[in-house]
């Protein structure tokens, strides 16, 4: 669950550190005191993008980060999800910090425990602590896509939903690779022949991996073999052979400074470095003579280096590649001529085909027979939430239409049908629902989806908005009953609602010199009791809207 949220230089946040406790908490304020920024702060730390304008104004830098108490369930899964992502592990995995940075300049960075994270990750991690209910959901619900993930979503179908897509996909490459084959005729018998004729030139000249380098040196020794011998020969007639040769003009001098050295310490130094001198360049004579030793002047060789470094380069000139890169041609020739020949083999592509098909339909036919029985007990349960929202006798039906061709969510279109009272015939949706009976059905919905879920933190963000009355009050019953299994954070304007709440934030504005800063309030009671009085009554609060507001208060 959310712990605590930390805003600096948010919007019109200053800073704020917000601690957060189980159950159902409702957040209440004025229009525009700042309600849904702390939803929008906490969206961002779950990998939402940024934008500097989000900054207060005259800072350059926003900061948020958010503390999460991991539950017991998910310590293990949401540990080994940390490990494979590479992050650490805090608190023994009962913790996980996340934080946001948005710079002036549109740059911001994620961490995870500190360590730098990608949005993706942020995003992953998020899905596993928090679902959003947004105050636009009802909208969504009018796109038939959006009723399939619900549906599916609600039913733990989404794996399996994934499985059929990729099925799909698979199908659909091996039936355009198949229809490719069909049409491409003599186009591609024509580069089969051409691959065939550069593969077996590129076989029978047998480039080498790094053999280009090696063949060069071979030829640079060769090529130079006598310059090579005379230059070696001749250093080592001044080294050594020669009359006056460095080696016995320095071995001379050696022994003189030796000898002056014991007469005066100070030339020790000086000796011992002769010492070494004569050392090395014994060294280098003994060096000179080993390599002349084995140089050979070999011109058969030579000619046979020199026609293979013509063979190279001329066939590196004729494919238009660099030499180094002929290994690579070759191995791309032949996987391109095996791929070419197994897609002109129309048996093995028609069979490939065949087996697809037959693995997608029996996916697909899993993922049907599981819908069409969730479909039966999400509208049931959808209906009789309707009708404790002033929806008596009306209905919830999901229909699954069956596609002739099948596709990649399936062999059906999902489709939510809608009777407003009893006796009429259900009808689209969007056909048929008012905007209010739209809210109702999508607010049932949410909440019974939510039953179900895993997502320790869910967070309804106006959801409430076109109901009132009666209804409302059973609203805030459903989201303080599912605040018993949940974490339930709710930001709303009806009284009905924020007097359920087992906890109440209190967002508001004032302003500091020239500029607006919001702040959040924790009540208690009697705050509570000011608060509820004023969502009932607006700006002038009486004795009697007090009174009502501890009724409802009484109530929880």
């Amino acid at each position: 669950m959310l712990q605590t949220i930390s805003l600096r230089d948010f919007v019109i946040v200053d800073q704020l550190e917000l601690d957060f406790a189980s159950g159902f908490t409702v957040l209440t304020g004025e229009t525009g005191a700042g309600k849904s920024i702390l939803l929008d702060a906490l969206s961002l730390v779950l990998g939402e993008r940024a934008d500097s304008s989000q900054i207060r104004e005259g800072s350059n830098r926003a900061e948020i980060s958010a503390l999460f108490r991991i539950d017991a369930e998910l310590i293990q899964s949401f540990g080994q999800w940390l490990d494979a992502q590479g992050f650490p592990v805090e608190d023994n995995g009962q913790s996980l910090l996340l934080k946001r940075t948005i710079e002036s300049n549109g740059r911001s960075r994620a961490f995870i425990n500190g360590s730098v994270a990608t949005l993706t990750q942020l995003r992953e991690a998020g899905d596993q602590l928090v679902d959003i209910h947004g105050q636009h959901a009802h909208q969504l619900l009018l796109k038939g896509g959006a009723q399939r993930e619900l549906l599916d979503r609600h039913a733990g179908l989404l794996p399996l939903a994934t499985e059929v897509a990729q099925a799909f996909k698979t199908l659909n490459d091996s039936r355009r690779r198949l229809e490719q084959a069909e049409n491409a005729g003599q186009d591609v018998e024509r580069e089969r022949e051409r691959l065939q004729w550069q593969l077996e030139e590129l076989t029978e000249l047998a480039p080498q991996e790094g053999e280009w380098i090696n063949i060069q040196s071979e030829h640079a020794r060769l090529a130079n073999g006598a310059k090579l011998i005379g230059g070696c020969q001749e250093a080592i007639d001044i080294l050594s052979d020669a009359d006056n040769s460095l080696e016995s003009s320095l071995s001379k001098v050696c022994g003189n400074i030796s000898a002056l050295a014991e007469h005066d310490q100070a030339l020790s130094g000086i000796s011992e470095s002769l010492e070494s001198a004569q050392i090395q360049l014994d060294e280098a004579i003994h060096g000179l003579n080993r390599y002349l030793q084995k140089i050979d002047l070999d011109p058969a060789r030579l000619e046979q280096v020199e026609e293979r470094m013509q063979a190279l380069h001329s066939t590196s000139k004729k494919y238009r590649t660099e030499v180094e890169a002929l290994p690579t041609l070759l191995l791309e020739t032949t996987e391109r001529l095996e791929a070419l020949t197994a897609s002109q083999n129309m048996d093995a592509l028609r069979e490939k085909v065949k087996q697809e098909e037959a693995a997608y339909l029996k996916l697909a036919k899993q993922l049907s027979q599981k819908r069409s029985k969730a479909a039966t007990d999400l509208g049931q349960l959808v209906t009789d939430a309707m009708q404790n929202l002033s929806m008596a006798g009306g209905r919830l039906e999901i229909a699954l239409s069956p596609l002739q061709e099948g596709g990649s969510h399936g062999l059906e279109q999902i489709e939510f049908l809608v009777a407003g009272h009893a006796g009429s015939t259900p009808r689209s949706l969007a056909k048929v629902a008012s905007g209010g009976e739209l809210a109702r059905i999508s607010l049932a919905i949410s909440v019974i989806t939510s039953k179900a879920s895993f997502t320790p933190t869910l967070i309804f963000d106006e959801v409430d908005a076109g109901i009132g009355g009666a209804v409302a009050e059973t609203v805030g019953k459903l989201l303080h009953q599912l605040g018993q299994s949940h974490q339930i954070l709710c930001v709303t304007h009806l009284p009905q609602v924020a007097a359920q709440g087992n906890h109440h934030l209190k967002v508001s504005k004032s302003q500091s010199g020239d500029k607006t800063v919001s702040q959040v309030q924790s009540l208690g009671r009697t705050e509570r009791v000011e608060e509820v009085a004023r969502m009932l009554g607006g700006a002038t609060i009486t004795d009697t809207t007090r009174r009502h507001a501890r009724e409802l208060l009484e109530q929880d």
